[in-house]
């Protein structure tokens, strides 16, 4: 993203000598007093100031998919036998495909239905980083299992480490952004752009965008649209100091 650059750079001027009229007039300007090192006691070190923004975007590297099934039964024995045998047809599909078991989850839950009947239900909760994969595993459980199980709608979302990574990508774009621009304004005031004095990350902020299919919420639509991969863009604003070289290579 091009995005308008604050540039500063400190260039002392050389001394003049007022006159008796401008002291009189109250032209006469103090000494300058500034914080960058002196390499003599005549010469204060130059250097140039820039600001560089730059942005990176990513969608969702991860998703979890909910597979929940579910039986009654008049004893508890036999309603557990029941979903017993479908939960581990699940969990062998998912070995199957190359699903971890850290990357799968089984919750039962029992408790007695109408009709003096004992309720059971369980859920698994698979995370996936391959989508591919799991429209596989999703499409055979659908296959095989039918009515007697319910495949819920993937949730995406940004990992940890993918988040770290967008936000590193971000600042090391915008650092070279502020060296690109810190090269031309150096090389605009005739001297060569020396080695960096300061990096400092001024700000750094992300923005979120669900991206829902607008057709699936449209009056009239007859078969809803399948959920889309969210993304997240990373801002990062730096300011970067350079020394300033004549063109010997000697810092001025």
């Amino acid at each position: 993203m091009d995005s308008p650059s604050r540039v500063f750079a400190v260039m002392p001027s050389a001394p003049r000598d007022f006159t008796g009229n401008e002291r009189e007039q109250g032209l006469e300007v103090p000494a300058q007093v500034t914080a960058y090192p002196k390499k003599s006691h005549n010469n204060t070190a130059r250097e140039v100031q820039v600001t560089g923004v730059a942005e990176r975007w990513c969608p969702a590297d991860r998703a979890t998919v909910r597979v929940s099934v579910g039986n009654s039964k008049e004893s508890v024995n036999d309603v557990s036998n029941s979903v017993s045998r479908r939960l581990d047809y699940i969990l062998q599909t998912l070995r199957q495909h190359g699903v971890k078991d850290k990357d799968a989850s089984v919750r039962k839950y029992l408790h007695r239905g109408e009709n003096d009947l004992y309720h059971m239900d369980a859920e698994v909760t698979v995370s996936f980083s391959d989508f591919e994969k799991m429209e596989k595993v999703c499409s055979v459980l659908l296959e095989k299992l039918d009515k007697s199980v319910c495949v819920g709608a993937p949730q995406f979302y940004h990992s940890a480490e993918c988040l770290s990574q967008l936000r590193r990508r971000a600042c090391v774009s915008a650092v070279e952004n502020a060296q690109q621009k810190a090269s031309e304004v150096s090389s605009l005031l005739g001297q060569s752009l020396g080695p960096p004095l300061l990096v400092r990350e001024e700000e750094t902020r992300e923005q979120r965008k669900e991206e829902e299919d607008g057709d699936s919420t449209r009056a009239g639509a007859t078969h809803p649209q399948p959920p889309r991969r969210p993304s997240v863009t990373a801002i990062s604003r730096v300011s970067v100091s350079f020394s300033l070289q004549d063109r010997t290579g000697k810092n001025l």
